[in-house]
């Protein structure tokens, strides 16, 4: 069965048991999602627990009376008479949108909605799905419109895959990154700067690891690291394109009489280093790298930990090349993200090549090139993948990679985009084998997306447990008495010159207290030393997850755990 069929479906029933709980709700709109659906309701009364149960429960006995879903094509005035009679205004306002002369509605006993479908035969094909939550949402998205109440849920066509789904939310409750990320003192959020992260000590170092790893893997691919401007003029980003694309969720300041833009993106000044100087085809591809950090004004409502923040770092490149090596090009930029999110700990993946959106820049023929070396250079690697219809970016079509993570989650983060409107529109050109000015392709990518969300990705996957080459803390001696310090610290001494990251627990407390302490912050060695160490010259090694693993020589530790 299509989930996604199933979703939908889920949300008309939904929508029908809210309307006989509630007869004054007004309908917005109820989409399938990639993890089940929602649906907009305007309704003057909060929504409670309690109503939610209600409604699941009259959603049972609509599944129960196995009510058919009939499809008509009918003309948009006698749809408009249809949802005048029932007020539903802002169906009222869709219809009218609606530039064909007809429109589709699908009906299931008493209730009528404006929908293309397609949907099951029957309610009663709806037999395991459960309501979730209910949060606020702008109609259409659009801060200046009303506040409407979204019920989501979700739907599985059996008991096992919703019972899955649902233990697997309990599981993500507890891998919560805000929590453990507070609990763990990694980072935090403060009013004084909404939805922008404070790295604490520990949070700085992973993040560091993270872009220390994504540094060396950029410099074996012959990356060049650069960096640019916070800010810029205004006019650069409506001659980039951006302005239109972006301009509501753009920081402006003013400097002087001139008005500057605080970045959302990080294209535009590669752009301008490129034409710093003109560039031969000898010296191409060119590999520009980026750590960039870039501002987006986001509705408080929308904005969630790492996950979605105001300020984020993205892990930019744009690639300057020829024509003819762009196949090449996105060949290895593939095999590099896959191989990097390998080392992580990703290898459950999902490719999604995503073609011409309705509102695009440059021509359609450009947009044909791009897209036909995006696909040839999928099908060299031999990797499969989805086409997403209308879903690339407004300059050019791309790859992205959804990597699962131990729930079974799907998160959107590497991308692959071929463009050759931006580079047409400043210029950006080298000279050939004739002496002559030829264009240039211009490739944008990412590996992480953005680093502040991946983080959070990371922190609910191994939920805090990192690997050793990756944790903040990655040994802590405990020491059992007081007289054990002096060799401690001489162990310590040994570890730091071995470039390990250390912390130390000499606190005159019972050593099953610090264990327990070194356990909760997800160290994954603790040291702990005794009498016999002391006199041995020895560490009693304790591993996370493992437990004891006896008695050895520091140097043997040392040794092993620097093959991690």
């Amino acid at each position: 069965m299509d989930l996604s069929i199933l979703r939908h479906s889920s949300a008309h029933i939904l929508a029908q048991a809210v309307k006989r709980l509630y007869p004054e709700a007004k309908l917005g709109i109820g989409p399938a999602t990639s993890e089940g659906f929602y649906y907009d309701f305007d309704y003057s009364k909060r929504f409670s627990s309690q109503d939610l149960e209600r409604i699941e429960q009259e959603m049972r006995r609509i599944v129960e009376e196995d009510l058919v879903f009939s499809h008509e094509q009918m003309s948009k005035e006698k749809a408009i008479q249809i949802f005048k009679e029932l007020k539903e205004d802002y169906k009222l306002e869709l219809i009218k949108e609606i530039e064909d002369k007809e429109v589709s509605v699908y009906r299931q006993g008493e209730f009528v909605d404006l929908c293309r479908g397609p949907h099951l035969s029957s309610t009663g094909k709806v037999r395991f799905f459960k309501l979730l939550k209910v949060s606020g949402a702008y109609w259409r998205g659009n801060a200046k419109n009303r506040m409407l109440q979204r019920i989501y849920g979700t739907a599985f066509d059996t008991e096992e895959g919703l019972s899955t789904y649902l233990r697997n939310l309990q599981e993500a409750k507890k891998r919560d990154h805000r929590k453990l990320g507070k609990d763990l003192g990694l980072f935090s959020f403060h009013p004084e700067a909404p939805a922008t992260p404070f790295y604490h000590s520990k949070g700085l170092i992973l993040y560091e690891n993270l872009i220390n790893f994504w540094r060396e893997e950029h410099r074996k691919e012959g990356y060049l690291e650069i960096k640019t401007p916070l800010i810029l003029q205004e006019d650069l980003w409506k001659r980039s394109g951006h302005y239109e694309h972006y301009k509501e969720h753009i920081y402006f300041t003013q400097l002087g009489n001139k008005r500057y833009v605080v970045r959302p993106m990080n294209c535009p000044g590669a752009l301008l280093l490129y034409k710093e100087r003109q560039h031969s085809y000898r010296e191409l591809p060119l590999r520009f790298a980026e750590l960039g950090l870039v501002h987006r004004q986001e509705l408080s409502g929308v904005t969630q930990g790492l996950f979605r923040a105001k300020a984020f770092t993205i892990d930019d490149a744009h690639i300057f090349c020829l024509p003819e090596q762009l196949k090449e090009e996105i060949v290895k930029v593939v095999n590099l993200i896959l191989r990097m999110y390998k080392k992580i700990g990703f290898t459950d993946y999902s490719i999604h090549l995503s073609t011409r959106p309705e509102n695009f820049i440059g021509s359609e023929e450009m947009w044909e090139r791009a897209t036909t070396s995006l696909s040839e250079a999928l099908k060299e690697i031999g990797i499969e993948y989805k086409v997403k219809q209308g879903e690339g970016a407004f300059y050019g079509p791309k790859i992205d990679f959804h990597i699962k993570d131990c729930l079974e989650r799907n998160w959107q983060c590497g991308t692959i985009q071929v463009d050759f409107s931006m580079p047409e529109r400043f210029r950006i050109e080298c000279v050939g084998k004739d002496g002559g000015k030829h264009p240039v392709v211009m490739l944008h990518r990412a590996v992480f997306g953005s680093i502040e969300r991946f983080l959070g990705i990371l922190i609910e996957h191994y939920a805090g447990d990192f690997p050793f080459w990756l944790a903040p803390v990655q040994v802590k001696v405990l020491t059992i008495a007081q007289e054990h310090i002096p060799y401690a610290q001489e162990v310590v001494r040994r570890l730091e010159e071995a470039s390990l990251r250390i912390e130390t627990d000499f606190r005159d407390e019972r050593i099953e207290y610090k264990v327990r302490a070194g356990e909760l912050e997800k160290v994954p060695y603790l040291l702990i030393i005794g009498d016999r160490e002391m006199k041995e010259g020895s560490v009693a090694v304790r591993e996370r997850r493992k437990g004891d693993k006896g008695r050895r020589k520091l140097e043997d530790f040392v040794s092993e755990v620097r093959n991690y």
